[in-house]
């Protein structure tokens, strides 16, 4: 395992020349990728090392972990735009040093032309292409209102915070392999989307150090800059949208667009063990199955029976097929559907959850429903910790990778396909296989149900965690299984979230596992009765611990990409 120390870098007074030069410092054509480090004051952890790196310059520029969010949020929106968007949307949760946690919401919602039924042929059946695929499968972006609605906890001007993204997209960076890879993957719908031509296509096939310049998305970048949320959702940004929306079908206006507001919310918080847990609340879904999961299995003696054991995979097993078919039930937006949020988090309720789990035997989904009451997985994360006691965690998406694939001309960024996240017809599974209810069903200016769960962990009101990942329906049992690997197995913060993972969200009813995933507890699964699939990796989780026993800050990015930590 390779850890970087840093003690003390220099740190440039905030005049312009010195900000450039750290701009200039960033060396677009020529970095490496950081998996573990050990530093002193701030770090930063996302998907990509330079966007890492904006954000630790940002740190050591004066700025603190909210500023940091927001920069490395733009530098994302640039170099790595899979699912690094100013044409998505995503939840940040924080902690301040003022021991005040925040949640703000600025996840996409549906056009006012949207109705339930949008994506369903003359009999009724679901047209899935058409909630994925173009601009009519966006929901309206929230992440430059989200941007702006975090400044409040920010110290640094904006225009310190986007100067970094505007140098990456109008000079270029060099791609990694990964970059080449999806971008050639993606081609022929970036040709068959797009009624213009967009960057991400060239004639030959990309490879790992090429550059990749993106001078639109610079002059859009520079419009918000200059005008703030005007620059994106009015004027010339928001009329090339428009424009893009006639040309491909969609249904997103000017006045959806100028009339889109980010939401701070009440961050969910619960103890497990004398830890605190704060996390998002709905629309997200990743708050309240996280708190069921954890209160689920806390009575349970995982840490005697070990990492990996059977047991220990069993139950976490069958306390997440009860979750999501929980999530699938009753959660949706609160501001249209009313869900028993104080019902669904009960102890005693989650204690009857878990009545019919039989240790050795495989449950059934069939058996097994939503509780009863007596009434892309192309998704960023990243993680911030500084040297003033604030802690962030931000997710981030535009649903499937490249989102919708199409480009906003002129523009130069992808639009989201989430309105996929919807239930596009309840009981019929979305790209991620999740079903869901009317709880969830297509409404004009709803928020469409998301999985996307960023997490803090506190001790005595002071940060020990700061962690969330992407990989959409499999987000939250991520997010679960790294809490059991650091809480309760004390994992690093490397083996934590490096550790073979696995998966279940009641429909299908299977158990996913990792490549690397043991072959003796498969067995042991199989055995009781599970059907257990090998997948692909699941997520790329990222983290940073505080440690409590010394003054470092650890800090790690997933093995399963190019996932980079920076700090000083």
């Amino acid at each position: 395992m390779r850890y970087l120390i840093l003690l003390g870098m220099t740190v440039c007074t905030l005049h312009t020349a010195c900000a450039q030069q750290k701009i200039n410092d960033l060396h677009p054509y020529d970095y490496t990728i950081e998996k573990d480090i050990k530093v002193l004051h701030g770090a930063v952890v996302s998907a990509h090392p330079l966007a890492s790196r904006v954000g630790a310059m940002i740190l050591q520029q004066g700025g603190n972990a909210v500023d940091a969010a927001i920069a490395t949020q733009l530098a994302l929106a640039v170099v790595y735009p899979g699912a690094g968007n100013i044409g998505g949307g995503g939840f940040l949760v924080g902690h301040l040093k003022n021991g005040r946690n925040i949640a703000i919401d600025y996840r996409e919602t549906a056009p006012a032309k949207a109705y339930r039924d949008m994506y369903l042929d003359s009999a009724g059946n679901p047209v899935t292409q058409l909630s994925l695929d173009g601009p009519l499968a966006a929901g309206i972006p929230g992440t430059v209102a989200g941007l702006f609605a975090s400044m409040k906890y920010a110290k640094l001007p904006f225009v310190k915070l986007i100067d970094p993204a505007i140098f990456l997209a109008e000079k270029g960076f060099v791609i990694t392999a990964a970059d080449a890879e999806g971008l050639n993957t993606y081609k022929g719908d970036f040709e068959k989307l797009n009624t213009t031509k967009t960057v991400f296509v060239k004639n030959e096939p990309w490879k790992a150090g090429d550059t990749l310049v993106q001078k639109e998305l610079a002059h859009t970048l520079t419009l918000i800059r200059n005008k703030g949320t005007a620059g994106f959702y009015q004027g010339e940004t928001a009329a090339n949208m428009v424009a893009e929306m006639n040309r491909g079908k969609g249904i997103i206006s000017l006045q959806d667009l100028k009339n889109y507001k980010a939401r701070e919310r009440n961050a969910v918080a619960f103890n497990y063990k004398g830890y605190t847990i704060v996390t998002m609340p709905l629309p997200s879904s990743g708050g309240i199955c996280l708190q069921q999961l954890m209160g689920m299995v806390e009575n349970y003696p995982l840490s005697q029976w070990g990492f990996q054991s059977p047991q220990s995979i069993q139950l976490m097993v069958e306390a997440e097929r009860r979750a999501y078919a929980d999530r699938a039930q009753f959660l949706g937006d609160p501001d249209f559907v009313k869900v028993p949020m104080a019902k669904l988090t009960d102890k005693k309720y989650l204690a009857a959850r878990m009545q019919d789990f039989t240790p050795g035997k495989a449950g059934s989904s069939d058996h097994t429903k939503a509780g009863v009451f007596p009434e892309s997985e192309e998704t960023t994360h990243l993680s911030i910790i500084d040297d003033e006691g604030n802690a962030i965690a931000v997710t981030t998406t535009l649903n499937g990778h490249f989102g919708s694939r199409t480009v906003v001309a002129k523009s130069g960024f992808l639009l989201n396909n989430e309105m996929d996240d919807f239930s596009v017809k309840p009981g019929v599974p979305n790209m991620y296989g999740l079903v869901g209810t009317e709880a969830n069903s297509i409404a004009p200016h709803k928020r469409m149900l998301s999985s996307m769960t960023p997490t803090l962990v506190l001790q005595q009101n002071q940060v020990l965690y700061s962690l969330g990942t992407p990989g959409g329906s499999t987000i939250i049992t991520s997010v679960f299984q790294t809490l059991i690997n650091a809480l309760e197995f004390g994992m690093s913060p490397s083996d934590a979230i490096n550790k073979p993972k696995f998966h279940h969200q009641w429909l299908p009813d299977q158990v996913a596992v990792e490549p690397d995933f043991p072959d003796s507890t498969i067995q042991s699964l199989e055995g009781m009765g599970y059907k257990v699939v090998k997948r692909g990796y699941i997520g790329r989780t990222e983290i940073i611990k505080r440690a409590p026993e010394s003054r470092y800050l650890e800090a790690s990015g997933d093995k399963r990409g190019d996932d980079s930590a920076a700090g000083y």
